[in-house]
């Protein structure tokens, strides 16, 4: 009698870990799906899905649009003329010019991060591209520049605290950018 109701309070017990993390699981799972779903609301050019992990896609673009601004140093100007916040107008992402960089840091230049002709984000695959956001490592410094190997402006050491999904997140949703020339017109 005993070890029946041992039993039948262990069972108990595991029943009741088992749902609190299975409702954890779903708080997380409706998160995230909130989150794809306004990834996709906020991308501010067409996406191509083609070959792509779409929920990675949303995801990535929710990570750069909404919490990464990285809309504010990979596109010059920022903003399209007439939807600056900062000008207190409603915003309006540089469509144009989004992602292919030209924004001037001193000697530093940000860089175009849209897809090369291979489909590869600012042409590194996805190892090259968690290795720069993880180590700060510049992929291609000339030999002999004045300037260092790791990237000065770029926020790696908090990006690179990322989980390796939101990086593939993030290499994905840039996969799916319209592929641009380098920002014809750079500017501070």
């Amino acid at each position: 009698m005993l070890s029946t109701r041992l039993l039948g309070t262990a069972s108990l017990a595991m029943l009741v870990g088992l749902t609190i993390a299975s409702v954890a699981r779903s708080d997380d799972d409706d998160a995230e799906s909130a989150r794809i779903r306004v990834g996709f609301q906020i991308a501010p050019v067409p996406l191509n899905y083609a070959r792509k992990n779409r929920g990675l896609v949303g995801l990535g673009s929710y990570i750069m649009n909404a919490q990464g601004g990285c809309n504010d140093c990979h596109t010059y100007p920022a903003y399209a003329p007439g939807g600056d916040p900062f000008k207190g107008q409603p915003p309006v992402v540089n469509s144009e010019q989004y992602m292919t960089g030209g924004r001037q840091f001193g000697p530093f230049t940000s860089r175009n991060l849209t897809p090369d002709e291979f489909g590869r984000p600012a042409g590194l695959t996805f190892e090259e591209f968690k290795n720069v956001l993880r180590t700060g490592a510049e992929p291609d410094r000339p030999a002999g520049s004045h300037l260092p190997p790791i990237l000065q402006v770029m926020p790696w050491p908090v990006y690179g605290l990322m989980t390796s999904r939101d990086l593939r997140a993030i290499y994905e949703y840039l996969r799916a950018i319209p592929s641009r020339p380098d920002n014809p017109a750079p500017g501070p």
